[in-house]
């Protein structure tokens, strides 16, 4: 398959990309760091008219990074707007230009979009795990991602199959202190190491999953669960 990943060079794809390709997959690398904004309008219509694929996996996105944003009484609208713009608006365009691209532009059928959300887009963060609270914003669009999966996976059918990974926490470079915190409140009792994502994104983008559409996988070692 040929897959396109955005937010390749972040916590998730940097792992995700190298194993795809061991699998033998031809995977075509976007991410900001790289020189790509996918906010940008013109340049996301000349990034999918310029590179066509199977599947696009969809891990770019605003995050907070663990920064400190004291309470509900702090967060400012424009910081709520910055996240949905990134989030939700960004990630709409994006995945309207691959589904243009790759079935109207040249009549392929049974492509494939797998959306990356959170936990945090169904349940609530623990203000307990942060120092102050995981933003609004971030929450928020991240719940908005979840419905614009089915919202897609339903006006794109049969042609385009849209499914989201509703995931938890990554192990990456979050201090001993949070991670302890944190994997008390997971049945599995630890954070995901990335490569345990990889599975999952290959069936999703994979002929396997022919009938898959409008679903949400959770994979955060129960932590919904509870």
């Amino acid at each position: 398959m040929k897959i396109i990943v955005t937010g390749a060079t972040g916590l998730i794809g940097k792992t995700l990309v190298p194993c795809l390709r061991e699998k033998g997959h031809e995977v075509i690398e976007c991410s900001r760091s790289l020189g790509h904004d996918l906010t940008d309008e013109k340049f996301v219509e000349e990034f999918f008219e310029e590179n066509r694929a199977d599947a696009l996996v969809n891990l770019f996105g605003l995050d907070d990074k663990l920064k400190k944003h004291g309470d509900v009484w702090n967060f400012t609208t424009a910081s709520i707007k910055e996240y949905l713009e990134a989030n939700v608006v960004a990630l709409f365009f994006v995945c309207r230009e691959f589904a243009r691209w790759n079935t109207d532009k040249c009549r392929r059928n049974n492509v494939s979009i797998v959306n990356f959300s959170s936990i945090y887009g169904v349940v609530s963060p623990d203000c307990a795990l942060y120092d102050g609270h995981k933003h609004v914003g971030y929450a928020v669009s991240k719940a908005a991602v979840n419905h614009l999966s089915k919202y897609l996976a339903v006006h794109l059918a049969p042609r385009v199959r849209v499914n989201t990974v509703i995931c938890g926490g990554v192990r990456g470079e979050q201090g001993k202190e949070f991670v302890e915190k944190y994997n008390k409140k997971v049945p599995m009792g630890r954070m995901a190491e990335p490569e345990e994502l990889v599975g999952l994104v290959e069936f999703l983008c994979s002929p396997a999953s022919s009938y898959c559409t409008g679903g949400e996988f959770t994979i955060d070692g129960g932590y919904t669960a509870l």
